[in-house]
């Protein structure tokens, strides 16, 4: 069963605007976690807001769990999907870590011995129980972000967007995300999209989408990416430092089965492949 699925969308901010996407189509199944990749103003962040239902297309169909997204049924559909965006502070309502994640599930009636205990575990989940009555703004940007997740995973979505979640981090903030987002995919059965331009992010994937110019550029595995490395710098896109590296050891006649996504994968291709350099 498809979770999201475009067909033939088009869309533009106004219309005196190009089309930010042009007949798109796109189906991702129940349970993957794919990563959207793609340069400033290739269509990927439009993407997601379509899926939540915060814009409409011009011309085409975006369904969720094969209906289509429409004025009558959005805010049902909303209740399935959880986003994630870039600036976690964007997402605080709350004066305590607690009240914000209360927020949500207020607002959808749950039962307060329910509520309680969904807070808990949802902290728990991504780390941050020991904060439960920090205010936000006094938390590092890492732990901002995880408690924004944990905000949406309260609601228990069916399907999480991550909009540029990990942009606006440090490296440290950056690193615990992604160990978070990590977790979260091996506990939960859940459909995720990961909208980035961030190719270190990729090692998440089950199935990794470029997009350029308002549509598909690349549709690919996360092992398979890194062979088409010439057409991704083509469109602007920074190569990770490890792939980088070996395609230099390359002209020096090292071989790579395939390009590491990681240090550790590095160290053991050089390693295992390589013993007679």
């Amino acid at each position: 069963m498809s979770a999201i699925e475009f067909r033939n969308v088009f869309f533009r901010y106004n219309e005196e605007s190009p089309y930010v996407l042009k007949n798109l189509n796109l189906t991702i199944e129940e349970g993957q976690t794919v990563a959207i990749l793609g340069h400033n103003g290739s269509g990927k962040s439009t993407v997601s807001k379509l899926v939540n239902g915060l814009l409409t297309p011009q011309s085409g169909e975006v369904l969720i769990d094969e209906k289509k997204i429409r004025t009558s049924n959005v805010w049902e559909i909303r209740k399935k999907v959880g986003m994630v965006f870039q600036n976690p502070e964007n997402q605080f309502v709350g004066t305590t870590v607690k009240d914000d994640v209360a927020f949500g599930l207020e607002n959808r009636g749950i039962p307060r011995a329910e509520m309680v205990d969904r807070i808990h575990q949802s902290l728990m989940n991504v780390g941050m129980d020991q904060y439960i009555n920090h205010e936000p703004h006094h938390l590092s940007g890492g732990q901002k972000q995880r408690v924004a997740i944990a905000s949406v995973m309260a609601i228990k979505p069916e399907i999480l967007l991550l909009d540029e979640a990990t942009s606006m981090l440090d490296p440290k903030g950056r690193k615990e995300i992604l160990s978070t987002i990590q977790e979260l995919k091996k506990r939960e059965k859940m459909t995720m999209m990961m909208i980035t331009h961030d190719l270190n992010e990729i090692i998440l994937a089950d199935r990794v989408i470029v997009m350029n110019n308002g549509n598909i550029y690349l549709d690919t595995t996360k092992e398979q990416l890194f062979t088409h490395h010439e057409r991704l710098e083509s469109i602007g896109l920074t190569l990770p430092f490890t792939v980088q590296l070996a395609l230099e050891l390359e002209r020096y006649d090292y071989q790579f089965a395939l390009y590491p996504l990681n240090h550790e994968e590095f160290i053991k291709q050089l390693w295992t492949s390589n013993l007679d350099k």
